[in-house]
């Protein structure tokens, strides 16, 4: 017959795992403010490489993009507010409200004729040649824009970046500037006719495999919304999607 273990056998296995849950506890808690030194260590030292490299950073786009990556890396948005230690230092939150309010004015003010989508690309020119020879010293990048609109968000859903293809190429970001989504009919569409500037029913049906009913449906909604200009002059009716267009901006 086996023997069960007695009460001082309990106890003592008790105290054992007591002692084992105190150990574990207190390594946990060594190791977590090692790590909060480190990462303090390190965000004092971000902070030193800013100040020295600040002029490179608000200069520098690509500089700018790492500088902000690095700042990911532990926690810190310098664009989490305007005031504060990083805007003092930087000026990199008033750099980005800035874009971000020129977005806005570039978008509204190409709205009524491209329905309020416009590719990154377009948009980038529009500030570029709005911020003039004046802030040319400090060169917006793609990644700057993006960075700026993602800060639109508070305004609710009436900015959204809409990625058409793998590449991340400029042309094929699309800006969305007015309240409401694209759904993926929507997007679906977009891409066939994003090569040409245009589309039409039997090309939706051959290249999306939908019926006509459907891809009536969503070109409708599209109209709608003055994403796309329809054409009925020609033998087949063509539609025409102008944030697609090539912008005629004068250089100078």
């Amino acid at each position: 017959m086996r023997r069960r273990p007695g009460i001082g056998a309990i106890q003592k296995q008790r105290v054992e795992q007591e002692k084992f849950r105190v150990k574990a506890t207190e390594l946990q808690d060594n190791v977590f403010e090692q790590m909060s030194n480190q990462m303090e260590k390190f965000r004092t030292n971000l902070e030193t490489f800013a100040s020295k490299h600040r002029n490179e950073i608000k200069k520098n786009p690509v500089f700018r993009k790492q500088f902000q990556e690095m700042c990911a890396a532990i926690g810190v948005d310098p664009l989490a507010s305007s005031k504060g230690f990083w805007s003092e230092l930087l000026g990199v939150g008033d750099f980005y409200y800035e874009i971000a309010v020129q977005v806005i004015e570039v978008c509204l003010a190409t709205s009524q004729w491209n329905g309020g989508l416009i590719t990154l690309g377009e948009l980038r020119q529009r500030l570029i040649k709005a911020r003039g020879k004046a802030q040319h010293h400090q060169n917006i990048s793609n990644d700057d824009i993006i960075r700026a609109i993602k800060k639109l968000k508070v305004l609710g859903s009436g900015f959204t970046i809409i990625s058409m293809k793998e590449t991340q190429d400029s042309s094929d970001i699309l800006i969305r500037s007015i309240p409401g989504e694209l759904n993926a009919d929507h997007t679906a569409v977009l891409k066939v006719a994003e090569d040409q500037a245009f589309t039409s029913i039997e090309a939706l049906k051959s290249a999306l495999k939908w019926d006509e009913v459907r891809c009536q449906q969503i070109m409708n909604e599209l109209l709608r919304d003055g994403v796309a200009w329809v054409d009925e002059q020609s033998a087949t009716k063509t539609y025409w999607f102008p944030s697609f267009f090539t912008p005629l901006m004068n250089e100078d």
